[in-house]
């Protein structure tokens, strides 16, 4: 019989978070391709007698593993080539300081300093902000074999690798990504009407927040292929209008919902089998055959989903055009548009983004946080005697990655991973004979990398410490002499961290999340405005609440990352929780009571609307006030019947919630 813990030996909330597993499917194909990219060079080398010169290409391959997390191909190109080219420049950057002393301080610090600013810009330039500075590091600590050239060419060349390894498929796949991506909503929406009606706690919240996901990845996976294409693409035109054509019947998820009874089973079902057609590419016209809706929410289900069917079996679709109707929503009821769409050339874009990181200040504050910390990195090993101690300054760049989550969080996870990581590294040291076997045996450690990073931070760093000790003792032979000192190197890395790049940076450790609450809130009262407003197009309205949704799913993302913290920040951050959820309970209500009037029922009075977005206009300002929640009063009232009278009370439920307990 198991046995509860005693209250005093309780593992606090914060830390049972860090430490729990998240969900995810095991990628095989990227697991295939991380053994054949990290061991194959290993095995050339040593069939050349430069094992050496393996070991440094297996560390490239190792990097492009990393950045290995697209599934579309084109995002494949950018995720893993960009970042290749900026490790080249930082590993020979970091290989002409290397037993240089106080250069090598400045130099690193400088790239720090650099790496840090182009990191917040984006995902891609987050992973190459990340690779130089890995690879300045690994350049500054490690003797490198060959002359300067030949590290940045080894080391690209194994990154390479694995992108030519990801693109071999892409003649015969072209478009699968995509077409999967629309798919996945589509399923992801059918699940949301399965949820309407639902009795059970927080089914048909977590559906639909699924819903926001999904669309907010098909978008980014389409649109981001479209900026590569010279003219329109009929595939990709169709793909769009396929992702458009659901959101009438998302739109028609709240009022379902609202209605208090589940959808016929028939509902969930049509929407799996127009994924299936847009997985499979078919146009071919699927027979609607529905139960008679029963009320307004109903016939708003139905009518979506006719045209969602239509469009997927429609083959030409012409965006640029007016967009034919569902049924009783009147004309262009999916506003969305290809043209809408900015093509803005790429080096024009990054031009654009690299002005921004350098006129910003949240950029330069990251940045020279980092800085600071590899600066007194490099001094800390440079002043005491460490062997190969570049260690200490990888640590510093993995922990205080600004999109990686919660400092704290990731200097804990990365001390425990770390010593997972050596406990098999010592296996593996003291176990494999060096040479040929390095090979089978790297075949074995380089899939745990993309098998068990989705898991967090701590699994991913219990993956890559092996590994990396592995190719450290090809490169330096010394053994199992190389894991006490990378324990040491890793807790001095995570304690920097978490003093210079944490503690002494007071936004670090405040909880700013009234502000961005406060921002919603704002966002929330012009949406309920909108949706009731003659003057507003539909195209206008709908893009407002798919930005609401996507806003609140971050939102949602950075407290998560808060309730990591330890006290005060994330006992702080569960406070403010339930008026994240009552806010998407508002949007969720006002999309409803839109779909209502959309479909027969009467349109609530201007005087009702006004009275609702001047409660949101309050909420949002004491929420922008206040550190901490604090008593606001509400004063709603209007017709029961009215439309809005599930809004009025969701907005009563949230100001109730920004009341102390």
């Amino acid at each position: 019989m198991s046995r509860e813990f005693p209250t005093g030996l309780t593992p606090p909330d914060w830390l049972v978070r860090n430490l729990q597993p998240q969900q995810a499917p095991v990628n095989r194909a990227a697991a295939v391709r991380a053994a054949i990219a990290m061991a194959l060079p290993l095995a050339v080398g040593l069939a050349a007698d430069r094992p050496a010169y393996g070991a440094l290409a297996s560390m490239g391959a190792m990097s492009g593993v990393i950045s290995d997390t697209a599934d579309a191909y084109r995002l494949r190109i950018l995720h893993i080539a960009i970042p290749q080219l900026f490790g080249a420049v930082g590993v020979t950057l970091g290989s002409l300081v290397f037993g240089h002393g106080w250069v090598a301080v400045a130099t690193l610090t400088g790239i720090a300093l650099v790496s840090g600013m182009i990191s917040t810009i984006g995902a891609v330039a987050s992973a190459s902000g990340l690779v130089l500075l890995l690879n300045s590091v690994i350049g500054a600590g490690l003797p490198l074999p060959g002359a300067w050239w030949l590290a940045p060419v080894l080391m690209s060349g194994g990154g390479l690798l694995v992108l030519l390894l990801a693109l071999l498929f892409w003649p015969l796949r072209s478009g699968v990504p995509e077409r999967a991506a629309v798919a996945d909503s589509y399923r992801a929406v059918a699940d949301l009407l399965a949820a309407c009606g639902s009795e059970v706690p927080g089914e048909y919240d977590e559906a639909r927040r699924a819903v926001t996901r999904s669309l907010n990845e098909s978008y980014d996976v389409i649109l981001a292929r479209r900026t590569h294409q010279h003219g329109r693409s009929p595939d990709l035109t169709r793909l769009l209008a396929q992702l458009n054509a659901v959101t009438p019947v998302v739109e028609a998820a709240p009022a379902a919902h609202q209605s208090g009874h589940r959808l016929p089973p028939p509902i969930a079902r049509k929407v799996r089998r127009l994924a299936v057609a847009v997985e499979s590419g078919r146009t071919d016209p699927t027979p609607i055959d529905l139960p008679t809706p029963i009320d307004e929410a109903g016939r708003a289900v139905e009518h979506a989903l006719r045209y969602a069917a239509e469009v997927v079996a429609t083959p030409d679709v012409d965006l640029l055009g007016p967009a034919p109707a569902p049924p009783g929503l009147g004309p262009a009821a999916v506003p969305v548009t290809v043209a809408a769409v900015p093509t803005t050339a790429l080096h024009v874009r990054a031009a654009r983004a690299a002005r921004g990181a350098a006129l910003s200040a949240a950029a330069w504050r990251y940045g020279l946080r980092l800085a600071l910390c590899i600066g007194l990195a490099q001094v800390l090993v440079s002043t005491i005697p460490v062997p190969r101690s570049y260690w200490v300054a990888l640590t510093i760049t993995f922990v205080l990655k600004p999109d990686f989550g919660s400092v704290f969080s990731r200097a804990l996870l990365r001390a425990l991973g770390t010593l997972a990581g050596l406990v098999l590294a010592a296996a593996v040291l003291t176990q494999v004979p060096r040479g040929w076997w390095d090979v089978p045996t790297m075949m074995l450690l380089a899939p745990l990398i993309p098998i068990l990073t989705p898991r967090g931070y701590g699994y991913q760093t219990a993956a890559i410490t092996p590994v990396m000790l592995l190719l450290s003792d090809i490169l330096n032979h010394l053994g199992t002499a190389l894991l006490l000192p990378r324990l040491v190197d890793s807790l001095a890395g995570c304690a920097i961290a978490l003093v210079a790049g944490y503690l002494l940076w007071p936004e670090s450790w405040h909880t700013r999340v009234g502000d961005r609450l406060a921002d919603a809130v704002a966002d929330t009262a012009r949406y309920v405005e909108s949706a009731f407003g003659a003057d507003t197009a539909p195209a206008v309205r709908a893009r407002m609440r798919r930005r609401l949704y996507r806003d609140l799913s971050d939102i949602r993302t950075e407290f998560q990352r808060a309730l990591t913290e330890p006290p005060p920040v994330g006992r702080r951050a569960a406070a403010w929780w339930p008026l994240v959820v009552a806010v998407e309970r508002i949007v969720d209500a006002t999309t409803a009571a839109r779909v209502r009037v959309k479909h027969g029922a009467a349109p609530p009075s201007p005087t009702e609307v006004s009275q609702v977005t001047r409660q949101l206009g309050e909420l949002s300002a004491g929420l922008r006030e206040a550190k901490t929640l604090v008593a606001v009063r509400s004063d709603l009232t209007g017709p029961a019947d009215s439309v809005l009278e599930p809004v009025r009370q969701e907005v009563a439920a949230a100001r109730a919630i920004a009341s102390p307990h």
